[in-house]
C-alpha cells in the first residue's frame, strides 16, 4: 500500500469517532489557538478563490465563508470521514453554493481537475503541516497553486520557546500520542519557497503563523 493511502487509512481511523461524536472540534478549540488570527488575516478580495488545504471538519471554512461573504471557497482534504463531517458543516451553515469540497492528495492536488480552478487568490493551511509526512511537498505545491500576488497562510504549533520548558516537554510528547509533530523549521521552510514571507509568533511561542506571498 501507498504512503498516502496508509496516511489517508491513518487519518480515517484517527477521526472516524471523533467526528461522529463532536470530540474533534469541541476539544480543539482549547489549543488550536491561530486558528483564528490566521482567517482573520486571509482578507481575500470580493470574487476572489480561497482554498483550505486539511478542511477537517469545515469548522474553519464556514467560519471563513461566513468572514468573507464575497469570496468563494474550496476545501479538501484526504480523509473520507472528515470531508463527511465537513459537507454536512457547510450545508447546515447554509453555505453549499459558496463553499465546495473535494478529496485530494495535498502533496499532488491539481485544483483545475478537483474544481475546475485555475489558481488560488489564499490559500490556509491551519494545524496540518504537523500530521502530513511530506508537508515541506504540500506548502510547494500550495505555491504553485496560487496566483500572482496570493498569499499562503499557515498556522501551527510553534517552538513553545517562550513558555515553561516542562510545559513544552509534556505538550509534545502529547502530540506525539496524536500523530501530531510540530515542524521546528516552518518559518525557514517558508522563506524557501519564494516571494515574502512574515512570521507571526503568539501566545509566547505556543502558536506561529506563516504568511507567504506569491511575487
Amino acid at each position: 500500500m501507498s504512503a498516502v493511502s496508509d496516511h489517508a487509512l491513518l487519518m480515517d481511523r484517527i477521526y472516524r469517532w471523533q467526528r461522529r461524536f463532536g470530540i474533534y472540534d469541541a476539544t480543539r478549540k482549547y489549543y488550536l489557538l491561530g486558528r483564528d488570527p490566521m482567517l482573520a488575516g486571509l482578507r481575500p478580495k470580493p470574487g476572489g478563490a480561497v482554498l483550505e488545504i486539511g478542511c477537517g471538519t469545515g469548522r474553519n471554512l464556514v467560519k471563513a465563508a461566513q468572514l468573507y461573504p464575497e469570496a468563494r471557497f474550496h476545501g479538501i482534504d484526504i480523509s473520507q470521514e472528515m470531508l463527511a463531517a465537513a459537507e454536512k458543516a457547510i450545508e447546515g451553515a447554509g453555505l453549499g453554493d459558496r463553499v465546495r469540497l473535494a478529496r485530494a492528495d495535498a502533496a499532488a492536488f491539481d485544483p483545475q481537475s478537483a474544481f475546475g480552478q485555475e489558481g488560488y487568490e489564499r490559500i490556509f493551511i491551519s494545524y496540518a503541516v504537523s500530521m502530513i509526512p511530506q508537508w515541506r511537498q504540500v506548502m510547494a505545491e500550495a505555491m504553485a497553486c496560487l496566483a500572482p500576488g496570493g498569499e499562503l497562510h499557515v498556522a501551527d504549533f510553534g517552538d513553545m520557546a517562550g513558555l515553561p520548558r516542562w510545559f513544552g516537554r509534556a505538550m509534545t510528547r502529547w502530540l506525539d500520542w496524536h500523530h501530531v509533530t510540530p515542524r521546528a523549521d516552518l518559518f525557514t521552510s517558508a522563506a524557501q519557497q519564494g516571494g515574502r514571507s512574515v512570521e507571526k509568533r503568539l501566545h509566547r511561542g505556543f502558536s506561529w503563523i506563516a504568511v507567504i506571498r506569491k511575487d
